[in-house]
């Protein structure tokens, strides 16, 4: 995995590993995020990365878009409550600050990823991030290994086909040359 290790981070998932900053006099919401175009491969994890300032607790939801589906990922309070659903519950870390974290990626996570960040008193703001999955090449390598043994196979049954074929080759021809040699049941010694 290339990137932000959210494991790695000094407080963990849920904890404050970047602040999640709500100033009171503050009325405007701020998402700040360093990196918006991702790419990872099939089975790798993935980090979101964002940084929030609003005024108040905020409401941070995730959603995924792509040309077939939309749907929701889940919604969150820092320390207030955490709402993933069902299909992402196994594979996705909230964070305080916003962040998600998304683990064994599917090549149908590849699409759009947006996160709402809203405050008690109404206002949101939006940001949106890009996620490419890639395709690991392990079923090509699969396939070309399969096809590779079932290639050997053949060959050493085409071998052994053409031993049997020419052991019995063999055979035919010394039976024909013994067939082909006359018989001489008495031999004749002459006197010296």
């Amino acid at each position: 995995m290339s990137g932000f290790d959210p494991r790695s981070s000094r407080c963990g998932p849920l904890g404050k590993a970047l602040n999640v900053t709500c100033p009171d006099d503050s009325r405007a919401i701020s998402i700040h995020s360093p990196l918006r175009s991702l790419t990872r491969s099939v089975q790798e994890d993935v980090f979101f990365s964002v940084d929030v300032t609003c005024s108040g607790i905020p409401t941070i939801q995730w959603n995924f878009m792509s040309g077939a589906v939309s749907r929701t990922i889940g919604t969150w309070q820092p320390g207030v409550y955490t709402n993933i659903t069902l299909d992402y519950s196994s594979r996705v870390q909230p964070y305080h600050n916003g962040s998600m974290g998304l683990s064994d990626l599917r090549l149908q996570d590849d699409g759009y990823y947006v996160v709402t960040v809203s405050e008690t008193a109404g206002s949101s703001k939006d940001a949106g991030f890009v996620l490419k999955v890639n395709e690991v090449l392990y079923e090509d390598l699969q396939y070309l290994s399969v096809s590779a043994l079932a290639l050997a196979c053949l060959a050493a049954l085409l071998m052994l086909l053409m031993w049997l074929l020419d052991k019995a080759y063999r055979r035919i021809v010394a039976w024909r040359r013994r067939r082909q040699m006359p018989e001489n049941n008495a031999t004749e010694l002459q006197p010296l």
